[in-house]
């Protein structure tokens, strides 16, 4: 291998043959010694013979050069030598050359960080077949946009609309399943039989439904999640055909999902079982518990299906005028309602990264310009010695490319840690939502990402000295010193670039600090309750055993009672949902003695228990709690919150007013007992609906939430109340332990908030260092060029003072240009983010203010060095060294 390698070198050109370049030498002393020989001949001395001779070679070392060049590889021969040269000249910078690949590092790990999860949640297509062709399709109301469909309208748009291959349903479920440490609560899917071929998965093991057996009668089937197959079966094929229990119902295994299956709105289910009409829900028209998905045919838009199904929706409603009034059809890409709220955060977060490497790139070329400016005189030398401009030009590619090259391996590895970094700071509940970002890392679109970044930071540290220098006269570059050039470079051109950093500077501050100020609002919102010392653990009963109201209140009553004798216990209570779960579950009502137009009133409907509203610690404003008494047995009540008394009873007591159903049946009719404050039934972030509580009592179910007021820290009286739980029945299920702080920090709007307003104040304050550091750099750059100068000023009288004022006012313009034009750029670009603000305006004058203040002292305090360097400067001296 040895001779190989020797063989290459001398094809490259990097180390001649001996042999060859004897001859060469020996070629060129014979035309040397032919052309001093006529000289001589033509009557001149011997010295004036050979310099003549020489001249008119063209040189001796650039003959020898072009010589070589004829049987070598002249690009790979200069480009090792450009590499080795630009090594050099790095090493003799080292506070350059490191200050340089740090910024564009950081600049670089930052955006590719934030790329990758950019990548993962908006660019990478869904895993399934064809992607693009699927849709979500729900209903629509006014009062909400987007929701549920009811199963009986799922069936006639499945069979009316012409413009889907193929159209399916699917809903959340819980069940109760036996183990040997009793009963355990968990998650899955109910689905129609088409579900996994409109998504076009296939199982691994078994066999998907077959067509037909989602209808009433069929026998009841399930297919298992991969996870579940593995924990709960070791991954045994056996298990096909198997039977298992959900609550009672026995099912059979007919098929397991791939391990790579996702999907997001339940990824953590672990039954898909087989949806079958049932009575109840499904039987009704105005019950809404499904969400469509379909696969569109081709050649057919989704605007195409969409005005489809607005037509199917308009002829249900006129047929069914009663519940389907205002019902309307939505139709868009399931992409897009999978992402939901993360494409304006994750956007927003992108452009914040991208600001800060603009910052880092702005402030690299500002340190090439400054640098170019010291080598002038260098690049004069070599142009005078016949370096071409494209050679030259090739030096300071290389140049850029070795900084790119450190600086792109190290804001790599920094990359991946800042990704490993965010992930940790997801909740599990979160990246349950999330499955997209299992596996984020180094894919090919964010190393492509990554190239183009660099690729742009090449491109720009090679123009920036190239441009700079295009023009440099050889002879005006021999003349002069590189310290006035330099100066007046600086002042033309290397201040506008400061001015561009403040600017960025100012709108990442901004938008840092309206995010802070939003995510602080967040936190500190109205809630109706108080969340410390407050644990939720959610409690399922056995379907079977618990069949009928009478035993699933009594067994209500009985898991309050045990609860509440706990030691640490000051109060419990039951809720069938639990507060900042989100607006849902709603019902349809109707006044009675007031005209009614057919339109539906909804309002979010909660069953609770008498305790409830004590645990929650919620204020009673009117009225009466609920108690005991209010059972099956005596005529309806409810409570209602604050916002529905406003809303419809505006200026009068709603104490003893009637509502009911739409058709003011007089089994749905119900008397007003009493007014709560408003609870925050949605997240932190949504506005609060109208509310009606009914007593448990009188609407059982075999599921509920309790919530537990503690004297204690409730997260370690949790498996204490479990414990009290399980000790009422074995067979009762229970599942979702968390405190309410939990819930709250730990849910999906306060979590984006957090992130965001953390990840863009990072971003900001890196941003506001660079600006300040570069604004130094530009008044320290100043000031040396100005030594001359400002010693004259003192040698004929000038104060320190005013030197001071001097220094300081050309920071302060600096600074002063930097923080308007960034002030324009940070509202307009607030109005783009206002969709993430919470309770805060995107001209907000304290935020700007503050921005404004932060940055105009920390650039005069930036400016006080140089200043103060200048007004000790000896007048003497400054003259003697000039």
């Amino acid at each position: 291998m040895r001779w190989v390698r020797v063989l290459l070198r001398r094809v490259a050109g990097i180390v001649p043959s001996g042999r060859r370049e004897l001859e060469m030498r020996a070629e060129i002393e014979s035309h040397l010694v032919m052309h001093i020989d006529d000289n001589v001949r033509a009557g001149m001395d011997a010295r004036e013979a050979r310099r003549q001779a020489i001249l008119k070679l063209g040189g001796v070392e650039m003959t020898k050069q072009a010589y070589r060049e004829q049987s070598t590889l002249p690009f790979l021969e200069t480009l090792m030598q450009d590499l080795r040269f630009a090594a050099r000249q790095l090493r003799r910078s080292p506070g350059f050359a490191v200050t340089a690949v740090a910024m564009l590092a950081l600049g670089m790990a930052a955006s590719v960080a934030i790329f990758a999860f950019v990548d993962a949640a908006l660019i990478q297509p869904l895993p399934y077949r064809q992607p693009t062709q699927l849709v979500d399709v729900t209903e629509t109301i006014a009062m909400m946009g987007r929701a549920n469909l009811s199963y009986m309208d799922y069936v006639d748009w499945k069979r009316d609309n012409k413009v889907f291959s193929s159209f399916a349903a699917y809903t959340g479920t819980g069940a109760l399943l036996p183990t040997d440490k009793g009963s355990e609560v968990v998650t899955g899917m109910r689905v129609t039989d088409g579900f996994f071929r409109t998504l076009g998965v296939v199982p691994v093991v078994g066999r998907d439904f077959y067509a037909g057996e989602d209808q009433p009668g069929a026998a009841k089937s399930v297919i298992l999640s991969y996870p579940a197959w593995q924990r709960r079966y070791a991954g045994s094929r056996d298990v096909i055909g198997k039977t298992v229990e959900l609550s009672g119902v026995p099912m059979t295994i007919v098929g397991v999902l791939p391990e790579s299956f996702q999907f997001i709105r339940r990824n953590n289910a672990e039954f898909w079982e087989v949806l079958q009409q049932s009575k109840g829900c499904e039987d009704r028209r105005s019950c809404h518990n499904l969400i469509g998905v379909a696969r569109v045919k081709d050649g057919v838009t989704v605007a195409a299906a969409q005005a489809e199904m607005e037509t199917i929706a308009d002829r249900l409603e006129g047929q069914y005028p009663d519940s389907n009034r205002g019902q309307k059809a939505s139709v868009i890409p399931l992409s897009e309602a999978f992402i939901g709220d993360m494409r304006p955060i994750l956007l927003t977060l992108l452009g914040g990264a991208g600001l800060l490497l603009l910052i880092a790139c702005v402030n690299v070329s500002s340190l090439l310009l400054v640098r170019s400016e010291s080598r002038r005189r260098e690049i004069a030398v070599r142009g005078a010695l016949g370096a071409s401009r494209g050679r030259l030009s090739r030096q300071f590619i290389t140049e850029a490319l070795l900084l790119v090259g450190a600086g792109s391996v190290i804001g790599l590895v920094a990359a991946l840690g800042a990704m490993k970094l965010l992930l940790h700071l997801l909740s599990k509940d979160m990246l349950v939502r999330m499955p997209y970002l299992n596996g984020l890392g180094a894919n090919l679109h964010v190393m492509l990402f990554a190239g183009g970044v660099a690729l742009m930071a090449a491109v720009v540290f090679s123009v920036t000295p190239m441009l700079r220098l295009a023009g440099v006269n050889v002879r005006e570059g021999l003349a002069e010193g590189s310290r006035g050039s330099a100066g007046v470079l600086w002042r033309r051109l290397g201040s506008h670039l400061v001015v561009v950093e403040l600017a960025i500077a100012v709108v990442l501050l901004v938008g840092a600090g309206l995010l802070a100020k939003s995510f602080y609002k967040l936190l500190n919102v109205e809630m109706g309750f108080v969340p410390d010392h407050l644990a939720t653990i959610s409690v399922a009963m056995p379907d079977l055993q618990y069949a009928d109201g009478v035993k699933q209140t009594a067994l209500m009553k009985r898991v309050v009672d045990e609860v509440s004798a706990q030691p640490g216990v000051k109060a419990a209570g039951t809720t069938s949902v639990l507060p900042l779960s989100g607006n849902g579950n709603t019902d349809w009502i109707r006044f009675v003695g007031r005209p009614y137009d057919g339109k539906h009133i909804e309002v979010n409907e909660r069953e609770v228990s008498p305790g409830f509203f004590a645990a929650l610690g919620t204020r009673l404003l009117r009225g009466r709690h609920f108690n005991d008494a209010d059972d099956v047995s005596k005529p309806k009540v409810v409570m209602v919150n604050e916002a529905f008394a406003k809303k419809y009873y505006p200026g009068e007591d709603p104490i003893g007013k009637v509502f009911g159903g739409t058709g003011l049946d007089p089994k749905t009719l119900r008397t007003i007992v009493g007014v709560v404050e408003d609870v925050r039934e949605a997240s932190l972030d949504t506005e609060t609906w109208a509310t009606e509580y009914e007593p448990f009592a009188q609407s059982p179910d075999s599921y509920f939430s309790l919530v537990v007021r503690t004297s204690q820290d409730e997260t370690g009286m949790m498996p204490s109340i479990v414990a009290a739980i399980h000790r009422i029945d074995p067979a009762l299920g229970t599942a979702d332990e968390a405190t309410m702080g939990a819930r709250i920090n730990d849910s999906e709007t306060a979590y984006l908030h957090r992130s965001s307003a953390w990840l863009v104040g990072g971003f900001a304050v890196l941003a506001l260092v660079l600006s300040v550091v570069g604004l130094y750099g530009v008044i320290a750059y100043s000031v040396s060029q100005r030594t001359r100068e400002i010693g004259v000023r003192m040698a004929l009288g000038a104060q320190r003072g005013s030197v001071y004022g001097l220094i300081l006012r050309e920071a302060g313009w600096l600074a002063g240009w930097g923080i308007v034009a960034g002030l324009g750029c940070a509202v307009g670009a607030a109005m783009l983010m206002r969709s993430l603000l919470f309770g805060t305006a995107a001209w907000d004058v304290g935020t700007l203010g503050s921005v404004a203040t932060v940055l105009g002292v920390s650039a005069m305090v930036a400016s006080y060095l140089p200043a103060r360097r200048a007004a000790m400067v000896n007048p003497v001296e400054a003259l003697r060294a000039e």
